[in-house]
């Protein structure tokens, strides 16, 4: 779907640039029209480096340097209709605008190849996206889901915040976390956590037991010597915070271990409140440090309600004067139906409070418990995405 996007964005470019020619090209025409007419001490030539310069802004070397050849053409016509070529004046200006147009069409070479380069970097982080941070099904056992992911960075699809989902026989594992840091270093753990608890989570029967076992896999890659990050001094600044939840089919109930991570939200009849654990773990890769026993705690998870996983990345988000996004508030006054609906509504209501940019990357993912006849349902239709 993404490639096919911009594929569509590029038809649609080239379409507009080429409507934008005639505004240079008709530049040109009144110029040369109004000097040609004009007295002999007025010169307007000089008006005509204008076209080539604005063409560069737009479109490729090619057209850029045909507009420049008729610019200079023009002139020349000028030249001949009020002089001759052999004016001193005319023949200055002609070689003016030959070598301004010479360089404001390397100017547009310049940039299509970066607009060349940013395009392939786009298919990348796409490709990137797809391979590390799939996209959730809508539906898995008893539970309808709804994901969205927003990163800070214009170009940059993927970052440091990451989530997953796996079905098991007893019921449905999911995964928020958020890595500490930036850049290819936090996309490098994000994708190793990723990796770990999509081999894991169907193997270890204990929540607490999954969860150690992703410690040990953050904690060995930063303990590698070959690893990015791994220096000493570096090693205590990098950890992930994480929340694991295990989702049973048989029990209205949720597990939940949470690794210094932001609480979940739970929404039910209106009401939201945050499932704080009594005693949260440390982040994953700082067990070190702190001694911890992985214990999972067991909040009610009832038909129809809504638990509201995020990332530091929504309730850090600023608006012009530096308030804090709150989101318990916001979800409280949400009135609408599902996870869709509600991460529809958090987005454009997060995106508006901090000015339609935010400075972290932010990850949401809202998790509605079903009955038992959809949730038997949405089990066969979706077995096979996982």
């Amino acid at each position: 779907m993404g490639s096919r996007r911009l594929r569509g964005d590029e038809r649609w470019s080239w379409k507009q640039g080429h409507v934008l020619v005639a505004v240079p090209l008709a530049l040109i025409a009144i110029v040369t029209v109004v000097d040609t007419l004009a007295p002999p001490e007025v010169h307007l030539g000089p008006f005509l480096v204008a076209a080539p310069a604005i063409t560069a802004s737009f479109a490729g070397p090619r057209t850029t340097g045909l507009v420049g050849a008729v610019a200079v053409l023009a002139q020349a016509v000028v030249a001949m209709m009020r002089t001759s070529l052999t004016d001193l004046n005319h023949t200055f200006q002609i070689i003016a605008l030959i070598l301004i147009s010479v360089f404001v069409t390397f100017l547009a070479h310049l940039r299509e190849r970066h607009e060349k380069e940013l395009t392939q970097l786009r298919w990348v982080a796409q490709a990137a996206q797809e391979v590390v941070l799939r996209p959730l099904p809508h539906r898995i056992g008893s539970l309808r889901i709804a994901s969205v992911y927003l990163a800070a960075e214009a170009e940059a699809q993927i970052g440091g915040d990451l989530y997953a989902a796996a079905r098991t026989a007893q019921g449905t594992r999911l995964i928020i976390g958020d890595v500490r840091g930036k850049g290819l270093e936090a996309i490098g753990d994000a994708a190793l956590l990723l990796g770990a608890f999509r081999a894991a989570a169907h193997q270890q029967a204990d929540l607490p037991v999954l969860v150690a076992y992703l410690e040990r896999t953050v904690s060995s890659d930063l303990t590698d010597p070959g690893a990015p990050g791994s220096d000493m001094e570096d090693y205590s600044e990098t950890f992930i915070t994480a929340a694991v939840l295990d989702v049973p089919d048989d029990e209205s109930a949720l597990h939940v271990i949470n690794c210094g991570h932001p609480p979940p939200l739970l929404l039910r009849g209106g009401q939201v409140t945050p499932l704080e654990v009594h005693h949260p773990a440390p982040p994953l890769g700082l067990t070190e440090f702190v001694e911890s026993a992985f214990a999972a705690e067991v909040f009610a998870f009832e038909v129809g309600d809504i638990v509201l996983l995020y990332t530091d990345g929504v309730i850090e988000a600023r608006d012009k004067v530096g308030t804090f996004y709150p989101l318990a508030e916001r979800v409280t006054v949400w009135s609408g139906e599902g996870p869709r609906a509600l991460l529809s509504y958090l987005c454009n209501d997060l995106l508006s409070h901090a000015g339609g940019y935010l400075d972290d990357d932010a990850a949401m993912v809202a998790i509605e418990r079903l009955s038992a006849d959809m949730s038997s349902k949405g089990a066969r239709d979706h077995s096979s995405e996982l």
